[in-house]
């Protein structure tokens, strides 16, 4: 059921700057209708940041969108068979890590000292059970090791080499650290790019209404002093709560962390039972009145997708049932 959104007094000022700030950057609002109860759904996106056509060859873009598209078919196949939320997302989560394209497993950015440090983080709707890595570098796949960690050990993040021998542990593929460099990787350290937040992330909802969402990055290029941003961050870069919705966010970190988004996105939902479209796009202007760039995409347990960024594109696409996959990459497909 939809609900108009209610201005408080306090969201005023936020709504002003909001709208002033919204004059420099592009903010695209919700085109997705709302879905009748009891659909699967599957939502993912690749990064946001500065993706534009100009910058982009025709065989690049081809690339990106057959990935996505992979990744939707993949992650979806299993929710129709009846299989869990959390096992679609992984999957679709894996074949991103395993390209070179996103900022995550192989595509993995460099830190200040020509090295890659990768992270990852899982939750499940059904009992709020999450589990991290952080600042790893040997694990080939660290969307698995989150969901091992999850599921086999008491804690809810492990870093470094405490992640890496875990993750070992538990019979993970590991991989010399060398498998993670790229030439296109290695060159962006040496120009100091564009800002572009390669993130990866999926929320997906089961046929029995569980909602499971993870996300896995590369970090940021040229990183220093073992930064870990949102992404690894239960509340921040990843949430999901069955009563509310899933949640992935891809953005300048440390704002995501401050704004506690993901959580935010669930709490405005649950507490003034906004529409995930309404919550996500919420949450989305209180980050860029913080001048924070980035993007986000949420689900609720009706199917209902969002996708909400205030860059020039962010790599996503969803699919949900008894319709066909839709993917888009920049600000202006609607």
């Amino acid at each position: 059921m939809n609900h108009p959104i209610k201005f408080q007094p306090g969201y005023l000022s936020l709504f002003f700057l909001t709208v002033l700030f919204s004059c420099q950057q592009t903010v695209e609002k919700q085109k997705v209708a709302e879905a009748p109860a009891g659909k699967i759904a599957i939502v993912i996106h690749g990064g946001a940041g500065t993706i534009k056509r100009e910058n982009m060859d025709s065989l690049l873009e081809t690339a990106y969108r057959q990935q996505l598209n992979t990744a939707l078919d993949t992650a979806y196949s299993i929710l129709e068979s009846g299989g869990a939320s959390c096992d679609a997302i992984m999957a679709a989560i894996t074949l991103m890590e395993n390209s070179p394209l996103f900022n995550a497993g192989k595509g993995a950015v460099f830190t200040a000292t020509g090295e890659n440090e990768l992270d990852a983080s899982i939750m499940s709707g059904s009992d709020l059970n999450a589990g991290a890595v952080a600042g790893v570098k040997t694990v080939r796949n660290p969307i698995l090791a989150a969901y091992q960690v999850m599921t086999n050990s008491p804690h809810v993040m492990l870093a470094r080499e405490g992640a890496e021998q875990f993750a070992e542990e538990q019979g993970l593929q590991m991989v010399d650290p060398n498998y993670f460099k790229t030439d296109r990787r290695e060159e962006q350290l040496t120009r100091i790019i564009k800002k572009e937040y390669g993130t990866v992330g999926a929320v997906a909802v089961d046929q029995q209404g569980n909602i499971c969402a993870a996300t896995s990055t590369g970090g940021m290029t040229n990183k220093k002093w073992g930064r870990i941003g949102d992404s690894p961050i239960i509340g921040a870069g990843t949430y999901a709560n069955n009563k509310t919705c899933g949640f992935s966010g891809t953005g300048h970190g440390e704002y995501y962390i401050r704004a506690a988004a993901g959580h935010d996105v669930s709490a405005l939902m649950e507490y003034k039972e906004l529409s995930v479209h309404e919550a996500t796009q919420a949450v989305m202007d209180k980050l860029s009145a913080m001048n924070a760039a980035g993007g986000m995409i949420a689900l609720d347990n009706k199917g209902n997708v969002a996708m909400p960024f205030n860059t020039s594109g962010m790599y996503r696409g969803y699919k949900r049932e008894g319709e066909t996959a839709v993917v888009k990459i920049f600000a202006d497909e609607r």
